[in-house]
């Protein structure tokens, strides 16, 4: 590998870049606090839920530099996210199945 292949797969991000999504993680973090105070009913669970995953998101994407990783890698993590996906909705579905009021 030469000199500047070596240089453009390795990015370098500034500085800011990390306290501003350090940040947006602490501001997400005080909303799921802040929503937990209200009683939306079923979307309770959906709506905390989707403020996780845009923070693990935000930590895959910089703190993990997936953004600037290789199709490989995005390949790689796509497939990971949808093995979780059928895993979870075999979970659910099992949970689902049984009869809990016995």
């Amino acid at each position: 590998m030469n000199q500047q292949a070596h240089a453009a797969s390795h990015v370098i991000v500034p500085r800011s870049m990390y306290f501003t999504i350090f940040a947006a993680l602490i501001v997400l973090t005080g909303l799921t606090t802040f929503v937990a105070f209200f009683d939306l009913g079923l979307a309770n669970p959906i709506v905390a839920l989707s403020i996780a995953v845009l923070k693990a998101s935000l930590v895959v994407l910089f703190f993990m530099h997936m953004k600037y990783s290789s199709r490989l890698t995005w390949i790689i993590g796509g497939a990971a996210v949808f093995w979780l996906g059928i895993l979870l909705v075999l979970i659910l579905s099992d949970y689902a199945m049984r009869g809990w009021g016995g």
